[in-house]
Protein backbone atom coordinates (compact mmCIF):
# COMPACT_ATOMS: atom_id res chain seq x y z
CA UNK A 1 0.00 0.00 0.00
CA UNK A 2 1.25 3.54 -0.93
CA UNK A 3 -0.61 6.75 0.71
CA UNK A 4 -0.25 10.06 -1.04
CA UNK A 5 -0.76 13.56 0.75
CA UNK A 6 -0.28 16.47 -1.97
CA UNK A 7 0.04 19.72 -0.53
CA UNK A 8 1.16 23.73 -2.25
CA UNK A 9 -1.77 24.61 -4.26
CA UNK A 10 -3.42 28.04 -4.34
CA UNK A 11 -4.14 31.06 -5.92
CA UNK A 12 -1.63 32.44 -8.36
CA UNK A 13 -1.58 35.18 -11.29
CA UNK A 14 -0.72 34.22 -14.08
CA UNK A 15 3.05 33.99 -14.45
CA UNK A 16 3.52 33.29 -11.13
CA UNK A 17 4.93 29.76 -9.87
CA UNK A 18 3.76 26.93 -7.13
CA UNK A 19 5.27 24.23 -6.26
CA UNK A 20 3.38 21.18 -5.60
CA UNK A 21 4.28 18.20 -3.07
CA UNK A 22 3.39 14.85 -2.73
CA UNK A 23 4.82 12.97 0.56
CA UNK A 24 4.67 9.10 0.06
CA UNK A 25 4.60 6.43 2.61
CA UNK A 26 4.33 2.51 2.57
CA UNK A 27 6.98 2.65 0.11
CA UNK A 28 10.00 4.84 -1.13
CA UNK A 29 9.50 7.02 -3.84
CA UNK A 30 12.15 5.82 -5.63
CA UNK A 31 10.63 2.23 -5.76
CA UNK A 32 7.58 3.67 -7.48
CA UNK A 33 6.57 5.74 -10.63
CA UNK A 34 4.95 9.08 -9.53
CA UNK A 35 2.93 10.87 -11.69
CA UNK A 36 1.18 13.96 -12.04
CA UNK A 37 -2.08 14.12 -13.65
CA UNK A 38 -4.50 17.29 -13.39
CA UNK A 39 -8.51 17.57 -14.37
CA UNK A 40 -10.34 20.63 -14.58
CA UNK A 41 -14.22 20.81 -14.36
CA UNK A 42 -15.68 19.06 -17.25
CA UNK A 43 -13.22 17.64 -18.34
CA UNK A 44 -11.01 14.54 -18.46
CA UNK A 45 -7.96 13.88 -15.99
CA UNK A 46 -4.99 14.34 -17.76
CA UNK A 47 -1.23 13.52 -17.44
CA UNK A 48 0.99 16.46 -16.41
CA UNK A 49 4.70 14.76 -16.01
CA UNK A 50 6.19 11.66 -14.85
CA UNK A 51 9.01 10.40 -12.98
CA UNK A 52 10.42 6.77 -13.45
CA UNK A 53 11.15 4.49 -10.66
CA UNK A 54 14.91 3.79 -9.68
CA UNK A 55 16.69 5.30 -13.02
CA UNK A 56 14.50 8.58 -12.61
CA UNK A 57 13.63 9.09 -16.65
CA UNK A 58 11.12 12.05 -16.83
CA UNK A 59 7.99 12.31 -18.72
CA UNK A 60 6.01 15.59 -19.73
CA UNK A 61 2.72 16.46 -21.86
CA UNK A 62 3.37 19.16 -24.33
CA UNK A 63 1.18 21.49 -22.74
CA UNK A 64 3.69 21.92 -19.60
CA UNK A 65 7.16 21.16 -21.36
CA UNK A 66 9.31 24.23 -20.45
CA UNK A 67 7.03 25.46 -17.33
CA UNK A 68 7.05 22.69 -14.88
CA UNK A 69 9.45 20.50 -13.70
CA UNK A 70 8.91 16.93 -11.98
CA UNK A 71 11.48 15.84 -8.89
CA UNK A 72 11.64 13.76 -5.79
CA UNK A 73 13.68 13.86 -2.84
CA UNK A 74 14.37 10.48 -2.04
CA UNK A 75 15.46 11.63 2.27
CA UNK A 76 12.03 13.34 2.39
CA UNK A 77 9.99 10.35 0.44
CA UNK A 78 8.61 13.33 -1.39
CA UNK A 79 7.72 14.16 -4.97
CA UNK A 80 7.08 17.45 -6.22
CA UNK A 81 5.90 19.71 -9.50
CA UNK A 82 7.51 22.90 -9.87
CA UNK A 83 4.95 24.99 -11.96
CA UNK A 84 6.54 28.29 -14.04
CA UNK A 85 5.15 30.82 -16.27
CA UNK A 86 1.55 29.53 -14.87
CA UNK A 87 -1.42 30.36 -17.18
CA UNK A 88 -5.48 30.30 -16.86
CA UNK A 89 -5.48 27.23 -18.47
CA UNK A 90 -3.44 25.32 -15.77
CA UNK A 91 -6.40 25.64 -13.44
CA UNK A 92 -7.21 22.46 -12.09
CA UNK A 93 -7.41 19.77 -9.24
CA UNK A 94 -3.80 18.19 -9.58
CA UNK A 95 -3.03 14.33 -7.86
CA UNK A 96 0.25 12.83 -7.46
CA UNK A 97 -0.43 8.80 -8.52
CA UNK A 98 2.21 6.27 -8.08
CA UNK A 99 2.63 3.18 -9.85
CA UNK A 100 5.26 0.32 -8.23
CA UNK A 101 5.98 -1.49 -11.76
CA UNK A 102 8.18 -0.63 -14.15
CA UNK A 103 6.02 1.56 -16.71
CA UNK A 104 6.70 2.98 -20.70
CA UNK A 105 6.60 5.97 -22.06
CA UNK A 106 2.99 5.16 -23.42
CA UNK A 107 1.48 3.77 -19.92
CA UNK A 108 3.52 6.59 -17.59
CA UNK A 109 0.53 9.11 -19.34
CA UNK A 110 -2.47 6.99 -18.75
CA UNK A 111 -4.26 7.34 -15.51
CA UNK A 112 -5.15 3.71 -15.46
CA UNK A 113 -1.93 2.64 -15.05
CA UNK A 114 -1.37 3.88 -11.56
CA UNK A 115 -2.48 2.06 -8.38
CA UNK A 116 -2.64 4.75 -5.43
CA UNK A 117 -3.63 8.18 -5.99
CA UNK A 118 -3.66 11.32 -3.38
CA UNK A 119 -6.78 13.28 -2.48
CA UNK A 120 -5.64 16.00 -4.85
CA UNK A 121 -4.70 19.83 -4.82
CA UNK A 122 -6.33 22.89 -6.20
CA UNK A 123 -4.30 25.54 -8.17
CA UNK A 124 -6.51 28.40 -9.20
CA UNK A 125 -4.57 30.81 -12.23
CA UNK A 126 -6.04 34.35 -12.61
CA UNK A 127 -5.73 36.24 -15.89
Amino acid sequence: QVQLVESGGGLVQAGGSLRLSCAASGRTVSSVTMGWFRQAPGKEREFVAAIRKNDGSLYYADSVKGRFTISRDNAKNTGYLQMNNLKPEDTAVYYCAAKPLLITTTTAQVPSSYNYWGQGTQVTVSS
